[in-house]
């Protein structure tokens, strides 16, 4: 089953380049199947009361074009598969015409929230979300290699406003400051995301950077260098 909800691009969503940010692109994203979730009665009160919850687990996402302010768009999403504890779901962020420009695989896991372990999805976890066919893009591994060579930057602490509802740094947060790191005039095509362990409130999130080619990676380390999340920008094909 398809879900959708339309908006209009907001000043506090563009960049300085005026267009919305990828961090923003995201939360189009995560909102929509939040607003799937909660619309079939599988969302944040059920997960709490089952104490089962789905995790991002990796983000490929294919950019077309960023909207501008004032533009109308619809985020759409739906589930494709459901394979052992992991589901898979497709996105699409589309224009008032209907012209594609933004679409987006993600992979999620099923954990249990009291154990922090994922867990087998039963029938009861899948109830509502009705499969549909798999989105015809360049699908990417959902891994990604890491050249050597790359450098140790500034930390950045954990704030309270990087924090979600369950009380970890959010998904999109990774996103946002990991472009803060981009070279300047690094027009992203495709961005590609992998999360290995939740940052909370008074850790530290070490950034470690290349430039190799089209591709600038960002790998945000603890202290003793377990990986939060590992981030891909790929510049776009002119």
């Amino acid at each position: 089953m398809k879900y959708s909800f339309s908006g209009r691009v907001r000043y506090s969503e563009l960049g300085p380049d005026g267009r919305l940010t990828l961090h923003s692109l995201v939360n189009y994203f995560q909102d929509c199947c939040t607003f799937q979730s909660e619309t079939i009665g599988k969302g944040m009160a059920y997960c709490q009361k089952q104490q089962r919850g789905w995790v991002l687990s990796a983000w490929q996402i294919m950019i077309g074009r960023l909207p501008e302010i004032g533009e109308e768009v619809t985020a759409v999403t739906w589930p494709y598969a459901f394979r052992g504890f992991f589901g898979s779901r497709n996105f699409l962020l589309t224009d008032a015409a209907g012209t594609q420009l933004a679409c987006a695989n993600s992979l999620w896991s099923l954990l249990d929230m009291q154990r922090g372990v994922p867990v087998k999805i039963e029938p009861r976890d899948r109830e509502g979300y009705e499969l549909e066919e798999k989105l015809d893009m360049a699908y990417a591994p959902r891994k990604i290699t890491l050249p050597e060579g790359l450098k140790e930057e500034a930390p950045i602490p954990v704030r309270p406003h990087h924090l979600d509802t369950n009380r970890h740094v959010n998904n999109g947060q990774y996103i946002a400051m990991a472009q803060e790191l981009l070279p300047e005039d690094f027009p992203v095509g495709q961005l590609r995301v992998e999360y290995k362990k939740q940052a909370r409130l008074g850790e530290e999130i070490i950034p470690w950077t290349l430039w190799e080619g089209e591709r600038y990676y960002v790998v945000q380390k603890d202290r003793q260098g377990g990986v939060y999340c590992t981030v891909e920008f790929e510049k776009t094909q002119v």
